[in-house]
């Protein structure tokens, strides 16, 4: 028996698998059991910023690891001090201390507390087309198909439409027009629901796995100018684009703002232990000086995983990778993949900034039919599950959500392995064409 099919998996039919088993790996790539290499154009699951076994990163874990490899959360340590130190640093101004998590999940649910703790209110807005997590509140805040097999109608979660020119829902033509529109919809939805129910907002500072969606300037400043002046909390979700993702250190600082919470994983410290947080602003951060916060974790601030983001952190700084990452996307990704949509029919839309962006793959351009509808069974999946075979028979880890292909590598990763996974992306893309006949 394969040893992998007694692991129960998340998000797939459970049963025997045709996957690469991958054991090693270093920069851009991994390696599989057979030492075949492949490109990892994901960054897994969009958070190997700093690439597979760092040595920065690496060499932190194993210093941390001969000292202390763990400590519950009540003692003061010094390497959870410095983590936090590092992480307020780079962070929008007035959010000046972390609550970590061991995940980007787990730091939205406590968001979600915070906000409501912090109001008395009940409900928390959330967009369409988004992803929080999957434990119960942030599963319910989540704006897409994977939602669907978990939603109560429950939580207190309201969901309203974000800016997307491409399907705009308001009939935009021009960003401008888009952002406007989707403001003045938030703001009826506010007013509707009522806003003295409403403790906060949750809003990735660039849509993610639904759908890399960047919002047009000025829209993050009008969702700050909302929240102030009907007394919501503004939570950003930065799990998947923070430290450095979209060529600046988290999303919001592309329009300016400061969120009063901001949930962050991923990118902190590579992925290589597990670890989230919430940054907590000073505002927040009084209530809970006159009683206590009523949540707490096993593992928050593991001593391996802060020593990792310390590691990563300071990499980070020395290597420039937040203007890496925004080259990568204006001199490199962008043009690039704007190209192959020129080339292959079955791309409908390019979107993305810095080291994260989106091919949507539709079956008309006119009518942009997505290529797979939302929520597709196993049947209907057919030419996502050809592209990402194809891809795969190249050596090429890709991040395949609907009928989107997600293309996300490590912000370091060199030109030649950039332009080595562009060209079995062209390849792969011709598959995806077929499907349009």
């Amino acid at each position: 028996m394969n040893p992998d099919d007694l692991v129960f998996h998340p998000w797939v039919v459970q049963g025997p698998r045709e996957v690469p088993s991958l054991i090693g790996g270093s920069g851009s790539h991994v390696v599989d059991s057979n030492g075949r290499r492949y490109l990892d154009f994901s960054s897994q699951l969009v958070f190997t910023n700093l690439g597979h076994q760092h040595p920065r990163v690496v060499a932190a874990i194993k210093e941390q690891a001969d000292r202390l490899c763990t400590l519950a959360p009540g003692h003061a340590s010094d390497v959870r001090g410095e983590a936090a130190r590092l992480i307020v640093e780079v962070a929008p101004e007035h959010l000046g201390h972390v609550l970590f998590t061991t995940g980007g999940t787990e730091a939205i649910e406590h968001a979600v507390r915070m906000a409501r703790l912090h109001t008395g209110r009940p409900k928390v807005l959330a967009a369409y087309r988004s992803y929080h997590g999957s434990t119960t509140t942030s599963i319910h805040l989540t704006g897409d198909p994977r939602r669907w097999g978990s939603d109560t109608g429950a939580a207190g979660a309201v969901h309203f439409f974000g800016p997307f020119l491409y399907r705009s829902a308001f009939g935009s033509r021009t960003p401008d027009e888009e952002c406007e529109r989707a403001l003045a919809h938030l703001e009826q939805v506010i007013l509707l629901e009522g806003p003295s129910t409403i403790a906060g907002l949750v809003l990735e500072s660039v849509i993610g796995s639904s759908g890399v969606i960047v919002p047009p300037p000025g829209y993050l400043r009008g969702v700050r100018d909302l929240c102030d002046r009907h007394g919501i909390v503004y939570i950003a979700d930065e799990v998947m684009v923070g430290f450095c993702r979209t060529g600046a250190w988290f999303g919001v600082d592309h329009d300016g703002v400061a969120p009063d919470l901001m949930a962050f994983a991923k990118g902190v410290n590579s992925g290589y232990v597990p670890l989230g947080g919430v940054l907590v602003s000073d505002t927040i951060y009084e209530t809970f000086t006159k009683r206590p916060y009523p949540a707490g974790m096993t593992y928050s601030g593991h001593p391996l995983a802060c020593a990792a983001a310390i590691g990563a952190n300071n990499a980070m700084h020395e290597e420039h990778t937040a203007a890496a990452a925004a080259r990568l996307g204006a001199e490199i990704l962008g043009p690039a993949l704007r190209q192959l949509a020129e080339k292959h029919p079955a791309v409908g839309d390019v979107r993305g900034i810095g080291g994260l962006w989106s091919l949507e793959l539709v079956r008309d351009r006119l009518t942009k039919q997505p290529l797979v509808p939302a929520g597709a069974t196993t049947a209907e999946t057919a030419p996502m599950v050809s592209f990402t075979k194809a891809c795969l028979e190249r050596g090429l880890l890709t991040l395949v959500q609907g009928n989107r292909v997600n293309i996300a590598p490590p912000l370091n990763v060199t030109d030649a392995d950039t332009s080595a996974g562009l060209a079995i992306l062209d390849e792969a893309l011709s598959v995806a064409d077929a499907y349009l006949s």
